[in-house]
C-alpha cells in the first residue's frame, strides 16, 4: 500500500470543480501546505469551498481570481486593514461562515468520527448562536453544531512513510489531524518521506488509515510566521500629556495578578507579551495551536523554528513542554483545566462583557479561539489600551460591537489602570503613576448616572 505520489500536481489530479477543501495552517504561515496550494493554483479548479483557520496562506490568489465561492473560517478580516479577499466578500462574490476555532476543529473531528453533530457552550449570547438550537444539560445551555465533512484535506507534516503515517514536529500539528479525519481524501505534504518502520511508533501523530496520499514538499514559504508589532513594548501611549504604562509594564502587572503555578492561555496582541515578562511566576503557558509549557518570545525564529505561540511568535521551550493538536488544546480549555485566559479586546463594558472580533465596517471578522476560551467559566483577564486609535473609549457602558462573551471578564488591565469586576460593575484597583482614579474614569465611556459605574474606591 504505497501512498506516495510523484508530485503535488499528481496528488490532486482528480480534484474536481466544486470541491470542499480543509487547509491546515495556524497564523500567517505556520504549518501550511504551500506545495499543494501552489499545485491547486496551477490546476485552475473553480467553485471551491475552503475550510480553515483563515484564508490559507498560498490561497489568496485563488480567492482573488474568483475561484473560491465559499469560506468556512475563523478569520475573514482583521481590524486596521482590508485585503482583496475582503473586498470580494463585501461585494457578495464570495460567501462565508465564521466559526470559532474550537468549534471548527470539533465539527471536523465529529465528521471523522462518524458523528452527526455536537453540543457546545461556545458562542452563547453572541451572534454565533443566532438561529441555532439551544439545549440544556444539567441546567446549562449548549448550542447544537453540525459535523463538517469535506471532500479533501491539505495538511503539512514533517515526515511520513509510504503507508501514510505522519510525524509532526513541534507546534505544527494544530489542525492537521482533525482536518485529515474529516476528509474523503486527505493529502499530506512533508519534508521527508521514509520507509515504514523508520518513524518510531510513539512519534506518529496521524496514523496512515486517515491519510490517502503523501507527497514531498516542493515549495518553501518565504512568509514570516508573524507580522511586526504595532507598537514597541517599551514605548508608552500618552493621555492628557502624561505617559501610561508601556506594554512591558502592562505584562508585568498582569503576570503579578495570576496565581502562582497556574495554567494560563495567552491570546493575540498585547497578552502575548506576558510570556516574556512573567518573571519567576512559574506560570505554565498554553496555546490553542497545541502547545503547553513555553517561555519568552525570541526575535529569531531560526533558533526554535517549530516552537511558536498562538500569535505565531517563536518562543522558548520550557522544561516539560508538550505538543498536541488543537482538538486537545480546546479540550483543556472547555474542560476547565486552564485556570486563566488572557485576551485582547476592542471593548469591555461595565458588566464585564467584551467584544474582540468585529468592529464597525468589518466584513465578517476574526473570532479565533476567544469564544471557546471564555466558555469554560474560569478566570478571564482582558488586556488592552484604554482608548482606541481614534481616541474613543474602549471601556464603555455597553459594548456596541458584537459580543465575544457576556459578563465574563474578571480582571481588566489597560495602559492606565487595573480593574476588577465586583458586584456587577468594574472597580478600579490601581492606576498608572501620575494619574488619579477620577482621571482614569473620565477617560472611559461609562456613565456613572446609569447605576453601573466603574467604582473609584479610595480616590
Amino acid at each position: 500500500m504505497d501512498k506516495l505520489r510523484t508530485s503535488p500536481a499528481d496528488a490532486i489530479s482528480d480534484l474536481p470543480d466544486g470541491a470542499s477543501i480543509a487547509v491546515s495552517g495556524f497564523g500567517p504561515s505556520a504549518g501550511a501546505p504551500f506545495s499543494l496550494l501552489a499545485a491547486l493554483d496551477e490546476r485552475g479548479t473553480r467553485d471551491l469551498c475552503l475550510v480553515g483557520n483563515t484564508i490559507p496562506p498560498g490561497a489568496q490568489t485563488l480567492v482573488e481570481a474568483g475561484r473560491v465561492r465559499h469560506l468556512i473560517v475563523s478569520f475573514t478580516a482583521r481590524a486596521g486593514g482590508s485585503s482583496p479577499a475582503e473586498e470580494l466578500i463585501r461585494k457578495g462574490e464570495v460567501t462565508f461562515e465564521l466559526v470559532p476555532q474550537g468549534t471548527l476543529v470539533e465539527r471536523l473531528r465529529a465528521a471523522g468520527a462518524g458523528l452527526a453533530a455536537l453540543y457546545t457552550p461556545t458562542g452563547l449570547d453572541t451572534p454565533i448562536a443566532d438561529g441555532k438550537e439551544v439545549r440544556y444539560f444539567d441546567g446549562k445551555p449548549y448550542l447544537l453544531e453540525t459535523a463538517l465533512p469535506v471532500d479533501y484535506a491539505f495538511i503539512a507534516g514533517h515526515r511520513a512513510d509510504r503507508l501514510g503515517n505522519v510525524e509532526f514536529r513541534g507546534a505544527n500539528q494544530h489542525f492537521g489531524p482533525s482536518f485529515a479525519k474529516a476528509a474523503q481524501v486527505a493529502i499530506v505534504e512533508v519534508d521527508e518521506v521514509v520507509e515504514p518502520g523508520e518513524i518510531p511508533a510513539e512519534r506518529i501523530g496521524l496514523p496512515g488509515i486517515f491519510v490517502s496520499r503523501v507527497v514531498r514538499k516542493t515549495v518553501v514559504s518565504a512568509l514570516p510566521k508573524h507580522g511586526p508589532a504595532r507598537r514597541d513594548h517599551d514605548v508608552p501611549r500618552t493621555y492628557n500629556g502624561k505617559p501610561g504604562w508601556t506594554r512591558r509594564q502592562m505584562a508585568e502587572l498582569a503576570a503579578s495578578l495570576l496565581p502562582e503555578g497556574s495554567y494560563v492561555n495567552l491570546g493575540l496582541g498585547i497578552p502575548s507579551y506576558l510570556s516574556s515578562y512573567a518573571g519567576d511566576r512559574h506560570l505554565i503557558l498554553h496555546g490553542e495551536n497545541g502547545i503547553l509549557g513555553y517561555g519568552e518570545i525570541v526575535p529569531d525564529e531560526r533558533r526554535y523554528p517549530d516552537v511558536f505561540n498562538a500569535s505565531g511568535y517563536p518562543v522558548t521551550p520550557s522544561p516539560g513542554i508538550s505538543y498536541f493538536d488543537s482538538v486537545t488544546a480546546f479540550e483543556m480549555v472547555r474542560g476547565g483545566r486552564v485556570d486563566v485566559v488572557v485576551l485582547g479586546a476592542y471593548q469591555v463594558d461595565a458588566e464585564g462583557s467584551f467584544a474582540n472580533w468585529q468592529t464597525d465596517g468589518m466584513v465578517g471578522g476574526g473570532i479565533g479561539g476567544a469564544m471557546d476560551l471564555v466558555a469554560s467559566g474560569r478566570t478571564v483577564m482582558v488586556m488592552m489600551e484604554h482608548r482606541d486609535s481614534r481616541d474613543r473609549p474602549k471601556v464603555v457602558q455597553r459594548c456596541s460591537y458584537a459580543l465575544t462573551g457576556k459578563a465574563c471578564v474578571d480582571i481588566l488591565v489597560t495602559d492606565l489602570a487595573q480593574f476588577r469586576r465586583k458586584d456587577g460593575g468594574l472597580t478600579v484597583e490601581q492606576v498608572a503613576p501620575g494619574f488619579t482614579k477620577q482621571e482614569v474614569l473620565a477617560l472611559t465611556g461609562i456613565d456613572a448616572a446609569t447605576g453601573m459605574p466603574a467604582t473609584a474606591e479610595n480616590p
